[in-house]
Formats: structure tokens, C-alpha cells, sequence
């Protein structure tokens, strides 16, 4: 393969290389999270230091890499960060948590799976998708996303946020396209945020509620903050920018399939053939979203490319 090659090659790869290696860094998430919690440690706390860690490991690389293309902040755009620090910080983090205390890791990845399903009914409505039922790849997203939204029905509220959190940023990141700068803003103030909401539900704990220690409840706060929150916004955000929310989100299953196995083996949460079997139409519907998008993304490309031919200029042999 010829260098030309490589690189179209590494680039059209990139997206699925990041999308699947945030996966890991999602399934590494709920396991770390589980344990701090068996600990006895506070969600409220626990997502408080995770984005606060998240703005801090953030800041440097957003600062000295982005300070010539970081755009001017306007109110709108600070409106939208206010949002999705409250849509992802607060709201999702604090019901996907809550769920988790009460269910397990591997349970809480597979309920995650109703994100790509809410993400493209929300994209539909947002334009950021095109469904022609005419066509055979639309058909298959419409029916992947109804097989999926069919095997999971709790924490709905959390991954409803988390859904309108990537459609959101997705939306905004076309105003201040600095990926960097725009995580290290949204961990900011959600942290400032969930301060405010773990400050009113522990007000009766006293301040060791705040306690951390060489343990899972210092080791959580750091993994989540700098691999979940402050690297995988980073990089969802240059993969929506080339592929779109959907495409993304539709990767949740192999978090899923991580989650499982290493809670089993960490944990010893006992794995079931219905679970097994209901995980497999599961992401079965999800990577008929993928193909569908798959061939949207080519479909796309096809076209830009023979516009540009459409457009180029003719030149007369009479003029060199």
C-alpha cells in the first residue's frame, strides 16, 4: 500500500478507531464508578471531582493548542454550554449513577443502549438526520433503532440527556468549533453545577462526605475525569463533526460487552442466556444503524465529490 493510499485509508478509519477506543474508556467508567460507590462514596461528591479534574487535566491542552482558533465567546454559545453542562454533568451522570446504586455496572451499559435510539429520533427532528423510506439504508436505521429502543426501557431520563447533550453539542460546536476549549468549558461549569446539587443533598452528611483517599474514591474521580470526561468529549466531539451524532452513538454496544465481562470477572455479577441473547439483537439493531449511515456517509461523499467535478474550471490549451 502506497502512502496515498495509508492515508485515505488512516482516514477513513479514524472515526471507528476513536469511536471504539472511547468505548473501552466508557466500560473502564462504570467499573471504576461501581467501586467507588461500593465504597461508600457519594454520586453527588463523586461527579463533583470528576469534572472538576476533568476542567483542570483540559485546561493546559485547550489553552496552548486552541488560543489562534478558539472563536469569541458570545451569549449564545454560553447559553448552550450552560445547557450541556446541566444535560451531561448533572442530569445524566446523576441518574445513570443513581440507577447504577441500586442495579450493577453491566446492567446500567446495557440500559445506556436507549442513547443511539434517542439520539437519532432527536436528529430527525433536528434535521441533523434525513430518513427516505424509499431507500434501503433508511429503512434500516428506522428498524435498528426500534429493535434497540425495545430492549431497553429504564435510567430513560439520564439517556435522554445524554442523547439531547450530543445533539446539542453537535449543534453548537458549528458556532465555537474548538472541541478542546468546549469540553474543558462544559466540565467547568458542571462542575460548578453538581457543586451546587451536592452541596443541597449532603448538606446534612458533614464535610467527610467530601473525604478522599488512596482507594477507588480518589482512583474513580481521576479515571472518570481525565479518560471519560475530559478526553472522550474531546474526541466525540471530532467525531460528530465528521460523522455525525448518530454514527457515534451507535458504538454504545461494545461498551456494553466490555461492561459485562469485566464485571463479571471484577465483581462477579452472574451473566444470564436472555441477557446474553437480548444483548445480541441489541446490537444487531445498532449496527443496522451503522451500516444505514454507512452508506448515507458514502452516498454523501459521492456527491460532494462529483459537484466539485461539475465546478472545475475549463481551460483552453490557447492560454498556457
Amino acid at each position: 500500500m502506497d502512502k496515498i493510499g495509508f492515508a485515505s485509508f488512516g482516514s477513513k478509519a479514524k472515526p471507528y478507531v476513536l469511536t471504539v477506543a472511547i468505548q473501552f474508556g466508557f466500560a473502564g467508567a462504570f467499573i471504576f464508578s461501581m467501586a467507588s460507590f461500593n465504597m461508600g462514596m457519594s454520586r453527588f461528591v463523586f461527579i463533583v471531582y470528576r469534572n472538576i479534574i476533568a476542567a483542570i487535566t483540559l485546561a493546559p491542552f485547550a489553552w496552548f493548542f486552541e488560543r489562534k482558533v478558539r472563536p469569541k465567546m458570545t451569549i449564545s454559545v454560553f447559553l448552550q454550554i450552560m445547557a450541556l453542562a446541566f444535560l451531561e454533568p448533572v442530569i445524566d451522570q446523576g441518574f445513570t449513577f443513581l440507577g447504577m446504586q441500586y442495579t450493577s455496572a453491566s446492567f446500567t451499559s446495557v440500559l445506556i443502549n436507549t442513547v443511539p435510539s434517542m439520539t437519532f429520533f432527536l436528529a430527525v427532528i433536528f434535521r441533523i438526520e434525513h430518513v427516505n423510506i424509499k431507500q434501503i439504508r433508511s429503512i434500516a436505521k428506522v428498524i435498528g433503532t426500534l429493535v434497540t429502543f425495545t430492549g431497553t426501557l429504564f435510567i430513560l431520563l439520564g439517556c435522554l440527556a445524554w442523547s439531547s447533550f450530543f445533539i446539542l453539542q453537535s449543534i453548537t460546536l458549528k458556532k465555537y468549533p474548538a472541541e478542546m476549549s468546549l469540553s474543558t468549558l462544559i466540565c467547568l461549569v458542571g462542575a460548578f453545577q453538581s457543586s451546587a446539587v451536592a452541596f443541597v443533598a449532603e448538606r446534612h452528611s458533614g464535610a467527610g462526605v467530601w473525604a478522599l483517599g488512596w482507594d477507588f474514591r480518589l482512583y474513580g474521580p481521576l479515571y472518570t475525569g481525565i479518560v471519560t470526561s475530559g478526553l472522550t468529549y474531546y474526541v466525540q466531539g471530532l467525531v460528530m463533526q465528521i460523522r455525525g451524532p448518530v454514527f457515534y452513538t451507535a458504538f454504545n454496544p461494545l461498551c456494553m460487552i466490555i461492561t459485562c465481562a469485566l464485571g463479571s470477572f471484577l465483581f462477579g455479577e452472574q451473566l444470564h442466556l436472555g441477557s446474553i441473547i437480548g444483548a445480541v439483537i441489541i446490537a444487531m439493531g445498532l449496527y443496522a444503524v451503522v451500516w444505514g449511515k454507512a452508506k448515507d456517509y458514502l452516498s454523501a461523499t459521492t456527491t460532494i465529490k462529483q459537484t466539485e467535478t461539475q465546478q472545475l474550471p475549463i481551460t483552453s490549451s490557447d492560454h498556457v
